[in-house]
């Protein structure tokens, strides 16, 4: 059915992606599983870190009171290696042999680097000169008990799950991951795996939309791939709607006989948009219903592509309490682009940055329907529309992709 639309800008129609207001909820799930989850609530230490004084060092420990008149013997009562505890006190002119990580007696003052004893025989050991530095770490060097180990809300890294670790913190709350299901549409589309056909082509975004989600930090758990059938579609798009918080639809929603994401969209509780004035893109539309954001994306890979970075993204970011990884930033054109525009154009580049500036150059084909650049693209440039072409070295908008 074609039906009339409004289009309006990019940055309006991000700002109504933004203003869609989002119910967010936490989980408790075990730190070894929580890679680059999104920690909800800080992670506070049980008790000092390190807990004991912990020697930096191979060497010996001394008392203060010996720390002086070198090179002197000292008499060797004892190792401590690491994971072990000097149950005995130091007395003047003792030390005991202490491996790196080890339990330094309370009484030492120092340890002494190996490199600067000399062993004798019997149970002596010649300390050669004294240290700048203790070579200890005390306790509550690192944190402090009741300190914030990680502060929330952040991303958890590897190294983050070490630092909770060593507080034997073995559960973390985090935000659920926001459950999408992507639902592509055309009986033009081919299964991967199944013979190529004359006039039908494989289903290439939805495989690119569910990694595009995973590492934006949601979770795909269905995919669904239909003919251009509208009781089927519609029936579709019902039960994903009921049990999911985004549903991302790629194809029918332009403006054919049977683009009946389009139809969906207008009869929805709230139809945010349904044509922006960009390209490749235009006809990408976004709807509420039943309070489940639904993103319809266009069919071609290169709009589906666009698309999903400008508007998916950062809703999917927001729903664990984090910014858009992608980064806005003004560029310099450093090669010419020609053609004109009704629309914005949204072209997809690579960029460099030099001396505090970033340049910009069209990476290949801008066509809608290319999928042939989106590996080596890094980032979005706008060409403002225009009836006559942009001037090479304009300045312009530019989004820097998250993942290259």
């Amino acid at each position: 059915m074609l039906t009339r639309r409004t289009p309006i800008s990019i940055s309006e129609a991000q700002a109504r992606m933004a203003a869609v207001p989002l119910t967010l909820s936490t989980e408790e799930i075990a730190v070894q599983d929580a890679n680059h989850r999104i920690l909800a609530r800080p992670a506070l230490a049980a008790y000092d870190y390190p807990h004991f004084r912990r020697s930096g060092v191979d060497g010996y420990a001394i008392l203060e009171e010996d720390d002086h008149n070198f090179p002197r013997d000292f008499e060797v009562i004892g190792e401590v290696p690491a994971g072990a505890v000097f149950d005995r006190q130091l007395k003047p002119g003792q030390t005991v042999r202490i491996m790196t990580g080890a339990c330094v007696p309370d009484e030492a003052a120092k340890v002494i680097m190996i490199e600067k004893t000399r062993e004798k025989e019997g149970d002596l050991v010649t300390v050669l000169a004294t240290e700048k530095h203790s070579n200890i770490t005390e306790v509550g060097t690192d944190f402090q008990r009741g300190q914030e180990v990680m502060s929330a809300p952040q991303e958890i890294n590897p190294g983050g799950i070490a630092a909770l670790t060593a507080f034997g913190i073995q559960k973390v709350t985090v935000y659920k991951q926001p459950r999408i299901a992507i639902i592509a549409t055309g009986s033009e589309l081919l299964t991967p795996g199944t013979p190529i056909e004359q006039g039908k082509i494989y289903n290439s975004n939805g495989p690119m939309l569910k990694r595009l989600v995973e590492e934006s930090g949601g979770i795909v758990d269905e995919e669904i791939q239909l003919p251009d059938d509208n009781d089927l579609i519609n029936e579709a798009l019902r039960e994903a709607i009921n049990s999911h918080e985004i549903v991302i639809t790629d194809g029918g929603v332009s403006v054919g006989d049977y683009d009946f994401i389009g139809d969906a969209a207008r009869s929805a509780d709230q139809l945010l948009f349904n044509k922006i004035k960009q390209r490749p893109g235009s006809v990408t539309t976004a709807f509420v219903q039943a309070n489940t954001l639904v993103m319809a994306l266009s069919g071609n890979p290169g709009a589906c592509f666009t698309g999903f970075y400008l508007y998916m993204e950062p809703l999917i970011r927001r729903y664990q309490g984090m910014p858009s990884r992608i980064k806005k930033v003004r560029a310099i054109l450093n090669a010419p682009y020609t053609k004109t525009n009704g629309f914005d154009r949204i072209l997809r580049a690579t960029f460099e940055q030099k001396d505090g500036t970033y340049y910009v150059y069209p990476n290949g084909t801008d066509r809608s329907g290319s999928l042939a650049n989106l590996q080596t693209t890094t980032c979005f440039c706008t060409i403002p529309h225009s009836t006559d072409p942009i001037a090479l070295h304009s300045e312009v908008e530019t989004w820097l992709l998250p993942f290259k």
